[in-house]
């Protein structure tokens, strides 16, 4: 165990409770997978392109192939809601961290899933890492506040609530493309009793629902990956607090890049200060605050090669310098863009682009079992809400290019939150994009479907935020 997972040896309670936390995470990612299969398969079932089986082999096989190929831009979104000091303290109060945010984003699942509702995985789990954080703040005495990094939260928030918007007036904007570029009347019609659309209609609404599993895959499974390490950071610091894979060259590039950054805003200070001006009172101070991080980083940093040979006991410290220092450069270069010279700028964006090699990273083996937690989680329970987004959402049954645009919709929106490193819904994305292919197409929409719907978007993040906060004051009192 100490050889593969860790570089210590924890205590049994330690283990055993760090492997029941793990195992919940697993058991919430495959609770996405059949929460969120629906959103993917539903256009291709009710439009009889594939058989149901067919189809949620399909999108539990590109589900698995997403996590597999993702990054990590997303899982640290997540692990980035919360600051440092709420992720790593005592054991008992990891412990009940974790537990209380799998506890608040388990029920609110399990409870749509059950009543067949399309809300979002997405934002129980944020909303549930939200609370927690509040309650660590308010139990803290430190303010409400003080428990959320607020910066990365406004991010999310920003992408989880527009994103739903994307998707419905895209869908509607490509349904209207598609009636004035492709003239065959079959693409508007719907379904005739199990005869499947025309091969090339098929084919098309195939590709679209393997594309939007294998986006939700890197997406979704990001999130789970965050939350894996958040647990695995705060248990278990010594092994998982910094990449502990790190090459030899990524450590020196770190050295190197630091050094220069230390100069660049070394450089800045000397410059005159204006009392007079707070803007620029704010600013210095957060110059000194990353001249500080980064003399201490390359104190720890300089001696040795490779990350194992920091003390164990340092390598949380180490994590916080580096997290510190890059959350501040980062902030300056976007502030201050204009007023910094070509080379300064590049040095700065070179120093980020290195810390960030050392703090956002996921372990093999948590890729690997969130990717099969999530593809066998797709593979069962999808029927529930995939119902409501084929048959409950319009007033007639769902045209093949409505599918279509819904789909592809999705998957570019999906795909663009990878990329920029933002959670979105899958969820919302898809059935707002539905919705938007009704509209544009003149059907009505199902007022109570639309209201559950609008009301799960509504509710999910202040429910997810009670149900976790409260666990955790539970959780700490056990």
């Amino acid at each position: 165990m100490e050889s593969i997972f860790f570089d210590f040896t924890p205590d049994s309670g330690t283990l055993a409770m760090l492997a029941l936390a793990v195992a919940f995470a697993l058991f919430y990612q495959a609770v996405n997978g059949f929460h969120d299969t629906a959103n993917a398969v539903a256009t291709v079932v009710y439009t009889r392109s594939m058989r149901d089986t067919a189809a949620v082999v399909l999108s539990g096989v590109c589900n698995l192939l997403g996590v597999l190929c993702s990054g990590v831009g997303v899982a640290y979104a997540i692990v980035n809601l919360l600051p440092i000091e709420a992720v790593v303290g005592n054991t008992h109060g990891q412990f009940a961290l974790v537990f209380a945010v799998l506890t608040g984003a388990l029920i609110w699942n399990l409870g749509t899933w059950f009543l067949g509702i399309p809300a979002s995985s997405s934002h129980a789990l944020i909303g549930a890492v939200l609370g927690v954080g509040l309650a660590h703040g308010w139990i803290s005495g430190a303010g409400l506040s003080s428990g959320l990094h607020l910066k990365q939260v406004y991010s999310v928030f920003v992408a989880l609530l527009v994103s739903p918007l994307v998707g419905f007036g895209f869908a509607a904007l490509m349904l209207l493309a598609l009636k004035r570029t492709v003239r065959d009347p079959v693409l508007y019609q719907g379904p005739k009793g199990d005869n499947p659309p025309p091969f090339w209609i098929r084919s098309m609404l195939i590709g679209s629902c393997a594309g939007v599993s294998f986006a939700h895959g890197s997406n979704d499974g990001q999130k789970g990956m965050g939350l894996m390490m958040l647990i695995l950071m705060g248990i278990a610091p010594i092994s998982f607090a910094v990449n502990m894979k790190a090459t030899p060259d990524q450590v020196q590039r770190v050295v190197q890049t630091t050094s220069v950054a230390e100069k660049v805003v070394q450089s800045r200070l000397d410059r005159p200060a204006q009392p007079a001006n707070p803007a620029d009172a704010r600013y210095r101070r957060r110059l000194q605050q990353i001249l500080q991080e980064t003399r201490q980083t390359l104190t720890t940093l300089k001696p040795v090669t490779n990350i194992s040979q920091v003390p164990p006991e340092g390598r949380f410290e180490l994590r916080k310098q580096l997290l510190v220092a890059y959350r501040s450069a980062y902030a300056l270069r976007k502030s201050r863009e204009l007023y910094m010279q070509p080379d300064e700028f590049a040095a700065m964006k070179a120093y980020e682009r290195s810390v960030r090699d050392l703090i956002e990273y996921v372990s093999d083996w948590v890729k690997l079992s969130v990717a099969i937690a999530l593809g066998i989680g797709t593979m069962i329970g999808w029927r529930r809400v995939a119902v409501t987004v084929g048959e409950k959402i319009g007033d007639q049954p769902m045209t093949f290019a409505q599918g279509l645009s819904a789909q592809v919709v999705a998957m570019f929106t999906i795909g663009a939150g990878d990329v920029l490193g933002m959670p979105v819904s899958t969820t919302h994305v898809v059935s707002s994009g539905v919705a938007g292919s009704m509209v544009a197409n003149g059907s009505k929409l199902q007022r109570k479907t639309m209201v559950n719907i609008l009301m799960a978007w509504l509710l999910t993040l202040p429910a997810c935020m009670l149900l976790s906060g409260v666990a955790y004051l539970i959780f700490l009192r056990l």
